[in-house]
Protein backbone atom coordinates (compact mmCIF):
# COMPACT_ATOMS: atom_id res chain seq x y z
CA UNK A 1 0.00 0.00 0.00
CA UNK A 2 1.27 3.11 -1.09
CA UNK A 3 2.33 5.72 1.35
CA UNK A 4 -0.24 8.77 2.04
CA UNK A 5 1.53 12.61 1.91
CA UNK A 6 -0.22 15.56 2.54
CA UNK A 7 0.58 18.38 0.28
CA UNK A 8 2.15 21.38 2.00
CA UNK A 9 1.77 24.68 0.65
CA UNK A 10 5.18 26.65 0.56
CA UNK A 11 3.30 29.20 2.33
CA UNK A 12 5.54 32.37 0.63
CA UNK A 13 3.41 34.08 -2.63
CA UNK A 14 5.25 35.66 -5.68
CA UNK A 15 5.57 39.33 -5.74
CA UNK A 16 3.80 40.97 -8.81
CA UNK A 17 1.74 40.04 -11.26
CA UNK A 18 3.75 37.13 -13.02
CA UNK A 19 1.63 34.96 -14.95
CA UNK A 20 2.09 30.89 -16.07
CA UNK A 21 1.09 28.97 -19.00
CA UNK A 22 1.16 25.14 -19.32
CA UNK A 23 1.40 23.35 -22.43
CA UNK A 24 -0.06 19.77 -22.28
CA UNK A 25 0.51 16.74 -24.52
CA UNK A 26 -0.73 12.95 -24.55
CA UNK A 27 -3.94 11.20 -22.30
CA UNK A 28 -6.40 12.34 -19.75
CA UNK A 29 -3.88 11.79 -16.90
CA UNK A 30 -1.77 14.52 -18.48
CA UNK A 31 -4.50 16.74 -18.63
CA UNK A 32 -5.42 16.04 -14.90
CA UNK A 33 -1.36 16.51 -14.23
CA UNK A 34 -1.92 20.22 -15.64
CA UNK A 35 -4.89 20.72 -13.68
CA UNK A 36 -2.51 19.89 -10.38
CA UNK A 37 0.54 22.01 -12.12
CA UNK A 38 -1.86 25.16 -12.35
CA UNK A 39 -3.45 24.68 -9.21
CA UNK A 40 0.04 24.84 -7.44
CA UNK A 41 1.09 27.94 -9.46
CA UNK A 42 -2.09 29.50 -8.72
CA UNK A 43 -1.43 29.02 -4.89
CA UNK A 44 2.48 30.42 -5.75
CA UNK A 45 0.63 33.60 -7.05
CA UNK A 46 0.90 33.34 -10.57
CA UNK A 47 -1.96 34.06 -13.19
CA UNK A 48 -3.05 32.24 -16.11
CA UNK A 49 -1.07 33.94 -19.01
CA UNK A 50 -3.06 33.45 -22.39
CA UNK A 51 -0.47 33.54 -25.01
CA UNK A 52 3.85 32.25 -24.56
CA UNK A 53 4.57 35.92 -24.52
CA UNK A 54 2.90 37.26 -21.79
CA UNK A 55 4.24 34.18 -19.46
CA UNK A 56 6.86 34.48 -16.56
CA UNK A 57 7.27 30.63 -16.73
CA UNK A 58 6.25 28.29 -19.04
CA UNK A 59 5.80 24.40 -18.33
CA UNK A 60 5.86 21.84 -21.38
CA UNK A 61 3.87 18.35 -19.62
CA UNK A 62 4.53 15.79 -22.18
CA UNK A 63 3.75 12.56 -23.16
CA UNK A 64 5.87 9.85 -24.52
CA UNK A 65 3.42 7.11 -25.79
CA UNK A 66 3.64 8.58 -29.30
CA UNK A 67 6.89 9.39 -30.90
CA UNK A 68 4.27 12.47 -32.42
CA UNK A 69 3.86 13.59 -29.23
CA UNK A 70 7.60 13.87 -28.57
CA UNK A 71 8.50 15.32 -31.91
CA UNK A 72 5.92 18.86 -31.16
CA UNK A 73 7.44 19.10 -27.66
CA UNK A 74 11.49 19.24 -29.15
CA UNK A 75 9.84 21.14 -31.86
CA UNK A 76 8.19 23.87 -29.63
CA UNK A 77 10.99 23.99 -27.30
CA UNK A 78 13.21 24.98 -30.21
CA UNK A 79 10.87 27.98 -30.66
CA UNK A 80 10.78 28.63 -27.67
CA UNK A 81 14.42 29.81 -27.60
CA UNK A 82 13.74 32.99 -29.55
CA UNK A 83 11.66 33.91 -26.25
CA UNK A 84 13.93 33.14 -23.69
CA UNK A 85 16.63 34.88 -25.39
CA UNK A 86 14.63 37.95 -25.63
CA UNK A 87 13.42 37.09 -21.87
CA UNK A 88 16.32 35.77 -19.79
CA UNK A 89 13.84 35.52 -16.58
CA UNK A 90 11.33 33.51 -18.39
CA UNK A 91 11.62 30.30 -16.44
CA UNK A 92 11.16 27.51 -18.16
CA UNK A 93 9.97 23.66 -17.50
CA UNK A 94 9.74 20.55 -18.77
CA UNK A 95 8.11 17.58 -16.82
CA UNK A 96 6.15 14.33 -17.23
CA UNK A 97 6.77 11.14 -19.14
CA UNK A 98 9.81 12.15 -21.31
CA UNK A 99 12.40 13.11 -18.75
CA UNK A 100 11.42 9.41 -17.22
CA UNK A 101 12.90 7.93 -19.96
CA UNK A 102 16.88 8.03 -20.04
CA UNK A 103 17.32 8.49 -23.76
CA UNK A 104 14.59 11.80 -23.48
CA UNK A 105 16.01 13.12 -20.86
CA UNK A 106 19.50 12.97 -22.45
CA UNK A 107 18.17 14.87 -24.89
CA UNK A 108 16.28 17.72 -22.95
CA UNK A 109 19.41 17.87 -21.06
CA UNK A 110 21.84 18.50 -24.29
CA UNK A 111 19.69 19.80 -26.69
CA UNK A 112 18.28 22.74 -25.20
CA UNK A 113 20.79 24.10 -22.18
CA UNK A 114 18.24 26.83 -21.85
CA UNK A 115 15.51 24.69 -20.48
CA UNK A 116 15.35 26.00 -16.47
CA UNK A 117 13.14 22.89 -14.57
CA UNK A 118 13.47 19.35 -15.78
CA UNK A 119 11.47 16.92 -13.65
CA UNK A 120 8.96 13.85 -13.96
CA UNK A 121 5.58 12.09 -13.39
CA UNK A 122 6.70 11.91 -9.61
CA UNK A 123 7.51 15.17 -8.53
CA UNK A 124 4.74 17.36 -9.50
CA UNK A 125 4.45 18.77 -5.94
CA UNK A 126 8.52 19.83 -5.47
CA UNK A 127 7.24 22.40 -8.19
CA UNK A 128 7.43 25.41 -5.77
CA UNK A 129 10.91 24.28 -4.22
CA UNK A 130 12.41 24.32 -7.78
CA UNK A 131 10.85 27.54 -9.03
CA UNK A 132 13.10 28.95 -6.03
CA UNK A 133 15.73 26.85 -6.93
CA UNK A 134 16.13 28.49 -9.91
CA UNK A 135 15.40 32.08 -9.11
CA UNK A 136 17.87 32.02 -6.54
CA UNK A 137 20.92 30.03 -7.52
CA UNK A 138 20.38 31.11 -11.33
CA UNK A 139 21.08 27.40 -12.46
CA UNK A 140 19.26 24.50 -14.08
CA UNK A 141 17.08 22.12 -11.75
CA UNK A 142 16.65 18.33 -13.27
CA UNK A 143 15.17 16.50 -10.66
CA UNK A 144 13.44 12.74 -12.02
CA UNK A 145 12.58 10.82 -9.34
CA UNK A 146 13.39 6.69 -10.39
CA UNK A 147 10.72 5.53 -8.51
CA UNK A 148 7.39 7.16 -6.55
CA UNK A 149 7.25 7.96 -3.01
CA UNK A 150 3.81 7.58 -2.21
CA UNK A 151 0.57 9.38 -2.77
CA UNK A 152 0.34 13.04 -2.32
CA UNK A 153 -3.34 14.44 -1.54
CA UNK A 154 -4.55 17.97 -1.28
CA UNK A 155 -2.60 19.24 -3.92
CA UNK A 156 -4.33 22.57 -5.61
CA UNK A 157 -6.10 22.32 -8.72
CA UNK A 158 -7.18 24.43 -11.14
CA UNK A 159 -10.24 22.74 -13.00
CA UNK A 160 -11.26 24.12 -16.74
CA UNK A 161 -15.08 24.62 -15.62
CA UNK A 162 -17.40 24.06 -13.10
CA UNK A 163 -19.59 21.17 -14.42
CA UNK A 164 -17.39 18.45 -14.70
CA UNK A 165 -14.26 16.74 -13.25
CA UNK A 166 -11.72 14.85 -13.51
CA UNK A 167 -10.77 12.53 -10.32
CA UNK A 168 -7.97 10.24 -10.28
CA UNK A 169 -8.13 7.53 -8.28
CA UNK A 170 -4.91 5.43 -8.77
CA UNK A 171 -1.70 5.96 -10.51
CA UNK A 172 0.54 3.93 -12.64
CA UNK A 173 0.37 0.34 -14.32
CA UNK A 174 1.59 -3.16 -13.40
CA UNK A 175 0.26 -4.68 -17.09
CA UNK A 176 3.12 -4.35 -19.16
CA UNK A 177 1.70 -4.61 -22.52
CA UNK A 178 5.12 -5.26 -24.90
CA UNK A 179 4.61 -2.11 -26.90
CA UNK A 180 3.89 -0.04 -24.31
CA UNK A 181 5.86 2.25 -21.92
CA UNK A 182 3.44 3.35 -18.98
CA UNK A 183 4.70 1.19 -16.66
CA UNK A 184 8.41 2.55 -16.68
CA UNK A 185 7.18 6.22 -16.86
CA UNK A 186 4.34 6.15 -14.58
CA UNK A 187 5.55 3.21 -11.66
CA UNK A 188 3.82 0.46 -10.02
CA UNK A 189 -0.18 0.97 -9.18
CA UNK A 190 -1.06 2.60 -6.66
CA UNK A 191 -4.30 3.11 -5.54
CA UNK A 192 -5.66 6.65 -3.68
CA UNK A 193 -7.97 5.58 -0.31
CA UNK A 194 -11.77 5.03 -0.64
CA UNK A 195 -12.31 8.04 1.93
CA UNK A 196 -9.88 10.51 0.53
CA UNK A 197 -11.95 9.73 -3.39
CA UNK A 198 -15.47 10.36 -1.66
CA UNK A 199 -14.26 13.43 0.23
CA UNK A 200 -12.91 15.13 -2.95
CA UNK A 201 -15.59 14.15 -4.95
CA UNK A 202 -18.21 15.26 -2.31
CA UNK A 203 -16.88 18.37 -2.24
CA UNK A 204 -16.57 18.88 -5.66
CA UNK A 205 -20.32 18.46 -5.34
CA UNK A 206 -21.19 21.25 -3.20
CA UNK A 207 -18.84 23.36 -5.32
CA UNK A 208 -21.56 22.79 -8.16
CA UNK A 209 -19.93 19.30 -10.05
CA UNK A 210 -22.18 17.29 -11.64
CA UNK A 211 -20.23 15.13 -13.63
CA UNK A 212 -16.74 12.99 -12.38
CA UNK A 213 -14.34 10.86 -14.76
CA UNK A 214 -12.50 8.77 -12.70
CA UNK A 215 -8.95 8.53 -13.97
CA UNK A 216 -6.34 5.17 -13.64
CA UNK A 217 -4.12 3.85 -16.26
CA UNK A 218 -6.65 0.78 -15.20
CA UNK A 219 -9.36 1.96 -13.19
CA UNK A 220 -9.97 -1.89 -12.90
CA UNK A 221 -7.60 -2.64 -10.93
CA UNK A 222 -8.38 0.05 -8.38
CA UNK A 223 -7.83 -1.88 -4.87
CA UNK A 224 -5.61 -4.80 -5.54
CA UNK A 225 -2.90 -3.07 -3.19
CA UNK A 226 -5.27 -1.75 -0.55
CA UNK A 227 -5.35 -3.37 3.06
CA UNK A 228 -9.03 -3.59 2.89
CA UNK A 229 -11.18 -5.45 0.50
CA UNK A 230 -12.29 -2.79 -1.31
CA UNK A 231 -12.32 -2.96 -5.21
CA UNK A 232 -13.37 -0.61 -7.78
CA UNK A 233 -16.58 -1.63 -7.79
CA UNK A 234 -17.03 -1.16 -3.84
CA UNK A 235 -15.90 2.48 -4.84
CA UNK A 236 -18.80 3.12 -7.58
CA UNK A 237 -21.67 1.83 -5.27
CA UNK A 238 -20.26 4.73 -2.56
CA UNK A 239 -20.02 7.29 -4.75
CA UNK A 240 -23.76 6.32 -6.58
CA UNK A 241 -24.53 7.16 -2.72
CA UNK A 242 -23.02 10.60 -3.24
CA UNK A 243 -26.25 13.53 -3.21
CA UNK A 244 -26.50 15.73 -5.73
CA UNK A 245 -23.64 14.60 -7.99
CA UNK A 246 -25.47 13.02 -11.66
CA UNK A 247 -23.22 11.47 -13.32
CA UNK A 248 -19.94 9.01 -12.71
CA UNK A 249 -17.68 8.63 -15.59
CA UNK A 250 -14.35 5.96 -15.42
CA UNK A 251 -11.62 4.98 -17.80
CA UNK A 252 -9.20 3.41 -18.84
CA UNK A 253 -10.70 -0.15 -18.25
CA UNK A 254 -8.46 -3.04 -19.48
CA UNK A 255 -10.30 -5.80 -20.26
CA UNK A 256 -8.94 -8.38 -18.67
CA UNK A 257 -9.97 -6.85 -14.98
CA UNK A 258 -13.72 -6.10 -16.09
CA UNK A 259 -15.61 -8.72 -14.56
CA UNK A 260 -19.06 -9.54 -14.25
CA UNK A 261 -18.94 -8.84 -10.52
CA UNK A 262 -18.53 -5.28 -11.86
CA UNK A 263 -21.27 -5.22 -14.53
CA UNK A 264 -23.60 -5.95 -12.06
CA UNK A 265 -22.60 -3.33 -9.87
CA UNK A 266 -23.12 -0.83 -12.16
CA UNK A 267 -26.19 -2.41 -13.32
CA UNK A 268 -26.98 -1.44 -9.65
CA UNK A 269 -26.26 2.12 -9.94
CA UNK A 270 -27.75 4.99 -10.85
CA UNK A 271 -25.30 7.79 -11.64
CA UNK A 272 -22.32 5.34 -13.61
CA UNK A 273 -22.92 6.39 -17.20
CA UNK A 274 -23.46 3.50 -20.19
CA UNK A 275 -20.25 3.86 -21.40
CA UNK A 276 -17.84 2.07 -21.34
CA UNK A 277 -14.47 2.20 -23.18
CA UNK A 278 -13.14 -0.98 -23.78
CA UNK A 279 -9.40 -0.71 -25.61
CA UNK A 280 -9.08 -4.01 -27.44
CA UNK A 281 -5.76 -2.71 -29.35
CA UNK A 282 -6.52 -5.60 -32.05
CA UNK A 283 -8.69 -8.65 -33.09
CA UNK A 284 -6.29 -11.49 -33.65
CA UNK A 285 -5.16 -14.01 -30.80
CA UNK A 286 -1.78 -14.29 -31.60
CA UNK A 287 -1.29 -10.81 -31.54
CA UNK A 288 -3.14 -10.15 -28.55
CA UNK A 289 -0.32 -12.90 -26.81
CA UNK A 290 2.70 -10.78 -28.34
CA UNK A 291 0.98 -7.51 -26.93
CA UNK A 292 0.88 -9.68 -23.46
CA UNK A 293 -3.04 -8.23 -22.98
CA UNK A 294 -4.08 -11.21 -21.11
CA UNK A 295 -7.26 -12.01 -22.68
CA UNK A 296 -8.69 -13.54 -26.47
CA UNK A 297 -10.67 -12.38 -28.78
CA UNK A 298 -13.33 -14.66 -28.15
CA UNK A 299 -13.18 -13.49 -24.21
CA UNK A 300 -13.10 -9.83 -25.31
CA UNK A 301 -16.15 -10.22 -27.74
CA UNK A 302 -17.97 -12.35 -24.19
CA UNK A 303 -16.93 -8.98 -22.45
CA UNK A 304 -19.09 -6.72 -24.83
CA UNK A 305 -21.93 -9.46 -25.22
CA UNK A 306 -22.51 -9.10 -21.00
CA UNK A 307 -22.15 -5.46 -21.33
CA UNK A 308 -24.82 -5.21 -23.82
CA UNK A 309 -26.90 -8.02 -22.31
CA UNK A 310 -26.79 -5.85 -18.98
CA UNK A 311 -27.16 -2.15 -20.74
CA UNK A 312 -28.75 -2.68 -23.91
CA UNK A 313 -28.45 0.75 -24.85
CA UNK A 314 -24.72 1.12 -24.21
CA UNK A 315 -22.18 3.02 -26.12
CA UNK A 316 -18.80 0.83 -26.53
CA UNK A 317 -15.83 2.68 -27.34
CA UNK A 318 -12.19 1.55 -28.01
CA UNK A 319 -8.19 1.66 -29.04
CA UNK A 320 -7.41 0.00 -31.54
CA UNK A 321 -3.44 -0.06 -33.00
CA UNK A 322 -2.47 -1.40 -36.67
CA UNK A 323 0.77 -2.37 -37.76
CA UNK A 324 2.15 -3.98 -34.17
CA UNK A 325 5.62 -6.15 -34.60
CA UNK A 326 4.58 -8.98 -36.69
CA UNK A 327 1.18 -8.31 -37.70
CA UNK A 328 0.10 -10.11 -41.09
CA UNK A 329 -2.36 -9.56 -43.06
CA UNK A 330 -4.39 -12.11 -41.14
CA UNK A 331 -4.18 -10.83 -37.96
CA UNK A 332 -5.08 -7.16 -39.21
CA UNK A 333 -8.50 -8.92 -41.02
CA UNK A 334 -9.01 -10.66 -37.40
CA UNK A 335 -9.31 -6.65 -36.36
CA UNK A 336 -11.61 -5.80 -38.88
CA UNK A 337 -13.81 -8.88 -37.86
CA UNK A 338 -13.72 -7.51 -34.43
CA UNK A 339 -14.92 -4.43 -35.38
CA UNK A 340 -17.31 -5.57 -37.05
CA UNK A 341 -18.45 -8.19 -34.96
CA UNK A 342 -18.55 -5.03 -31.66
CA UNK A 343 -19.79 -2.20 -33.79
CA UNK A 344 -18.24 0.53 -32.01
CA UNK A 345 -19.60 3.78 -31.59
CA UNK A 346 -16.12 5.18 -32.25
CA UNK A 347 -12.79 4.20 -31.31
CA UNK A 348 -9.37 5.69 -31.20
CA UNK A 349 -7.64 3.97 -34.40
CA UNK A 350 -3.44 4.78 -34.32
CA UNK A 351 -0.35 3.20 -36.13
CA UNK A 352 2.06 1.65 -33.70
CA UNK A 353 5.55 3.24 -33.75
CA UNK A 354 8.68 2.12 -31.48
CA UNK A 355 9.27 2.98 -28.15
CA UNK A 356 12.71 2.47 -26.92
CA UNK A 357 13.07 0.43 -23.61
CA UNK A 358 9.86 -1.68 -24.37
CA UNK A 359 9.78 -5.25 -25.75
CA UNK A 360 8.35 -4.33 -29.02
CA UNK A 361 10.95 -2.70 -29.75
CA UNK A 362 13.01 -5.37 -30.72
CA UNK A 363 10.46 -6.96 -32.66
CA UNK A 364 10.22 -7.75 -36.50
CA UNK A 365 8.65 -4.00 -37.17
CA UNK A 366 6.06 -3.95 -40.01
CA UNK A 367 6.73 -1.68 -43.53
CA UNK A 368 4.99 1.92 -42.88
CA UNK A 369 3.26 1.56 -46.24
CA UNK A 370 1.95 -1.41 -44.65
CA UNK A 371 0.91 0.37 -41.27
CA UNK A 372 -0.78 3.31 -43.76
CA UNK A 373 -3.00 0.99 -45.87
CA UNK A 374 -4.47 -1.03 -43.05
CA UNK A 375 -4.94 2.61 -41.04
CA UNK A 376 -6.70 3.87 -43.71
CA UNK A 377 -8.94 0.95 -43.89
CA UNK A 378 -9.88 0.76 -40.31
CA UNK A 379 -10.69 4.44 -40.45
CA UNK A 380 -13.34 4.14 -43.09
CA UNK A 381 -14.62 0.84 -42.24
CA UNK A 382 -14.89 2.45 -38.28
CA UNK A 383 -16.43 5.80 -39.41
CA UNK A 384 -18.95 3.73 -41.43
CA UNK A 385 -20.15 1.95 -38.48
CA UNK A 386 -19.88 5.02 -36.46
CA UNK A 387 -22.26 7.24 -38.97
CA UNK A 388 -24.94 4.38 -39.11
CA UNK A 389 -24.94 3.65 -35.43
CA UNK A 390 -25.86 7.31 -34.90
CA UNK A 391 -27.99 7.43 -37.91
CA UNK A 392 -29.64 4.91 -36.19
CA UNK A 393 -30.58 7.26 -32.54
CA UNK A 394 -32.64 9.59 -34.88
CA UNK A 395 -36.27 9.65 -33.23
CA UNK A 396 -35.24 8.51 -29.93
CA UNK A 397 -34.66 10.88 -27.01
CA UNK A 398 -31.47 11.26 -24.43
CA UNK A 399 -30.96 12.82 -21.36
CA UNK A 400 -28.18 15.41 -22.45
CA UNK A 401 -25.83 17.23 -19.75
CA UNK A 402 -25.66 21.09 -21.33
CA UNK A 403 -22.07 22.11 -21.62
CA UNK A 404 -23.11 25.87 -22.71
CA UNK A 405 -23.18 27.11 -26.44
CA UNK A 406 -21.24 25.51 -29.65
CA UNK A 407 -18.02 27.67 -30.68
CA UNK A 408 -19.17 28.60 -34.16
CA UNK A 409 -23.22 29.15 -33.65
CA UNK A 410 -24.31 30.67 -30.63
CA UNK A 411 -27.52 30.08 -31.36
CA UNK A 412 -27.41 26.18 -30.51
CA UNK A 413 -26.13 24.58 -27.17
CA UNK A 414 -23.87 20.81 -26.97
CA UNK A 415 -23.92 18.86 -24.66
CA UNK A 416 -23.57 14.77 -23.80
CA UNK A 417 -25.63 11.93 -23.28
CA UNK A 418 -24.98 9.46 -20.71
CA UNK A 419 -23.50 7.19 -23.51
CA UNK A 420 -21.42 10.05 -23.97
CA UNK A 421 -22.22 11.39 -27.36
CA UNK A 422 -22.26 14.45 -28.40
CA UNK A 423 -25.44 16.39 -28.91
CA UNK A 424 -26.28 19.81 -30.61
CA UNK A 425 -29.33 21.28 -30.52
CA UNK A 426 -31.22 24.92 -30.19
CA UNK A 427 -31.07 26.36 -26.75
CA UNK A 428 -30.89 29.22 -24.86
CA UNK A 429 -27.61 30.00 -23.08
CA UNK A 430 -29.09 29.88 -19.23
CA UNK A 431 -29.36 25.86 -19.85
CA UNK A 432 -25.90 25.37 -18.94
CA UNK A 433 -25.30 23.08 -16.30
CA UNK A 434 -28.84 21.61 -16.83
CA UNK A 435 -30.13 18.10 -17.51
CA UNK A 436 -32.54 18.40 -20.41
CA UNK A 437 -34.33 15.87 -22.93
CA UNK A 438 -33.51 16.04 -26.43
CA UNK A 439 -35.06 14.37 -29.57
CA UNK A 440 -32.66 13.32 -32.28
CA UNK A 441 -33.22 14.59 -35.34
CA UNK A 442 -30.07 13.71 -37.27
CA UNK A 443 -27.33 11.28 -36.64
CA UNK A 444 -24.02 12.35 -38.08
CA UNK A 445 -20.67 10.81 -38.18
CA UNK A 446 -19.39 12.78 -34.84
CA UNK A 447 -22.42 13.90 -33.54
CA UNK A 448 -26.09 13.87 -32.95
CA UNK A 449 -28.52 16.72 -33.92
CA UNK A 450 -31.80 17.52 -32.08
CA UNK A 451 -34.38 19.70 -30.44
CA UNK A 452 -35.84 20.29 -27.08
CA UNK A 453 -38.22 18.10 -25.87
CA UNK A 454 -38.03 18.98 -22.20
CA UNK A 455 -36.30 22.11 -20.92
CA UNK A 456 -36.48 21.79 -17.30
CA UNK A 457 -33.67 20.21 -15.31
CA UNK A 458 -34.24 16.61 -14.51
CA UNK A 459 -32.62 16.55 -11.22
Amino acid sequence: MAEKIDYLSPGKKINGCKKYLIQSFGCQMNERDAESLSGILEDLGYRPAQKQEEADIIILNTCCVRETAENKVYGLLGRLKKLKVAKPDLILGVCGCMPQQEDAARRLRQGFPYVDIIFGTHNIHELPRMIQQVQQDHQSVFEVWAAEQGIIENIPVRRKDKLKAWVTIMYGCNNFCTYCIVPYVRGRERSRQPDDIIKEIASLVQEGYQEVTLLGQNVNSYGKDLAANYRFADLLLDLDKIQGLQRIRFMTSHPRDFDQSLIDAIASTTKVCEHFHLPAQAGSNRILKLMNRGYTREQYLDLVRRIKAAFPRASITADLMVGFPGESEADFADTLDLVRQVRYDSAFTFVYNIRSGTPAAKMEQVPEEVKSDRIQRLIQLQNQISLENNQQEEGKVFEVLVEGETKNNPDLLAGRTRTNKLVVFPGAKELTGRLVQVKITRGRLNLLEGELVLAGAIN
